[in-house]
Formats: structure tokens, sequence, C-alpha cells
């Protein structure tokens, strides 16, 4: 599906319509900044804002939108995430409960497991992740959450999760972008209609230097970081761009002018890697 504007969308597979493009909102934890930030990505446009518990944002987005006077609720689409020391079926419930009360919502858009295998639980990380998307199931059926999905899950994490769920998961964010493409997957999510969002999909600024990056960009007269973004749209990715600059919030929302060739495309696809967090989520400790 091609998107012509920050207004598309993408039809999850509960027929919830998802924005194409999310605010990320990562490492902006100042109040002050967090809260004209995402004041600004809505007055520029954004209808979908991504944030999580261990942001530490999650008070500040909720002053941005209830101050914010351009779109009423309803129109935004609004995500959070269960931060790990959270997980199992009772802490769930909890820690939703405080996510709502911070960002002075009466529901969330869409709700995330945020890792797989978490510190304290590599030996019986299955059990926590079924109980915790029990609390999930629950809260979605009770109307609290319209969508629910996972974060950073390899297919190896999404089948055991998949083959106890009532629900299917319909969203794994993941770090995605040029150099990072985790292929095996995007295949597996989309063989499973569960959209693939991208978190970092700048590679946290890493590949804003790439030359076959910046050779691609200026025959578009963009940005490499524009040409990222529309990489993932063009891959069917939903990107989660962040920025604390209104000038560079606006830049990243300004992709929907051209289209990368499919021999680009390609050239891009097959990148060697080249920046992002090194983060295994078999494998982290925190």
């Amino acid at each position: 599906m091609k998107m012509n504007d920050l207004s598309d969308s993408y039809t999850l597979s509960n027929g919830i319509e998802i924005p194409c493009i999310g605010f990320g909102t990562f490492l902006i934890s100042d109040n002050e900044i967090a809260i004209r930030s995402v004041k600004a990505a809505i007055d520029i446009g954004y209808r979908h804002i991504d944030t999580a518990a261990i942001y530490g944002n999650e008070k500040s987005i909720g002053v941005a939108i209830k101050t914010s006077n351009v779109v009423s609720r309803e129109k935004l689409f609004v995500t959070s995430k269960l931060w790990n020391s959270e997980q199992g079926y009772e802490n769930t419930l909890a820690a939703f409960e405080r996510t709502i009360k911070d960002l002075q919502l009466e529901y969330l858009d869409l709700y995330l497991i945020h890792w797989p295998v978490v510190k304290g639980h590599k030996e019986d990380w299955q059990k926590s992740i079924l109980d915790t998307w029990k609390a999930f199931e629950k809260l979605y059926k009770e109307g609290k959450i319209r969508a629910i999905g996972v974060s950073n899950f390899f297919p190896h994490h999404l089948n055991i999760l998949m083959a106890d769920a009532e629900i299917q998961p319909m969203v794994n964010q993941i770090e995605l972008h040029p150099g990072q493409t985790q292929d095996e997957t995007v295949l597996f999510c989309q063989k499973n209609n569960i959209l693939i969002e991208a978190w970092g999909p700048l590679g946290q600024g890493g590949i804003l230097s790439n030359p076959i990056l910046q050779k691609i960009a200026e025959k578009h007269n963009k940005s490499v970081a524009q040409l990222c973004i529309r990489w993932s749209l063009q891959n069917n990715f939903l990107p989660l761009p962040k920025s604390i600059t209104q000038d560079r919030i606006s830049e990243n929302a300004n992709v929907f002018d051209f289209e990368v060739g499919l021999e680009d495309m390609e050239i891009i696809n097959k990148m060697p890697y080249s920046g992002g967090s090194g983060l295994n989520p078999d494998n982290i400790d925190f």
C-alpha cells in the first residue's frame, strides 16, 4: 500500500487503523522538552505518538495531549509499552493502570510487551511472557486497549506466544533500518499478518553519514533521514523517527513527495550493518 500523507494508515489484523508514521519519544525525558516536542509533532500533523513506561515521559506526553488544541483524543493513536520488571499477570495489570493514569487517558490505542527475555528470566521467559499476554488479552477484551502486540520479538519468541494466545499479536516493533533489516523476523510477521514497526529507523544517527545513503538521498534532494523513513514506508514498515527540534520533526514528516526506485531500494536492502544499538533480545541484561 502506498502512503501519501501523515494521515494515511495501515490496517491491523483486528481492523484498527494505525497512522503510517509514529513520533518516537525514546530519550526525551526532560518534562518541558517532551511536552514541547510532542505538541510540535501534533501541530505538524503527526497523529501517532509512541512512548513506553521506561522512557520516563508518559506524564509529559499526557500533558502535551491534554493541552493540544489541534485534534481531539480520538484522532490520536497512542502507544506505550510494558517494562521488563513488570511482566507477569498481576504486575502487568497494575503497570497498565499506572501508564493510563500518567498519560491521563481512558484507553490506549496500542500496548506492547517491551522485550521478550528479560533480566532474571533467562530460564523461564516463556511462562513470564504467557502470563503477561493473558493480562494483555484481558485488558483488550475490556476495551482498555484497542490493539496489543510485542516489541523486539524474534520468530521463536512469537511462536511460543502465538501457540498459547487466544488473541494473536497485531504488531511487532523491532530495530529496523538500512543495514539492519531483520529479514527472518520481517518475513515471519508478514506471513502472520503482524505489522512491523521500525524503531531506530535512522540507525540512532549512525547511518546518516553513510556514503551509499548520501548518494541516493542526493538524487531526490532529500536528507538521509528522509530517505531512511521513505525506505521504511516502501517496505511496508511503520517508522518511528524521533527528534526534539521542530525543523527535524517537520523534515521527518516530509517524505511523501518522492519515491525510491527499485534498483536503489535493492541497494539499500542489501547494505551491510553500519550502525545501531547492537542489542540482541535473547541476551539483554535489563
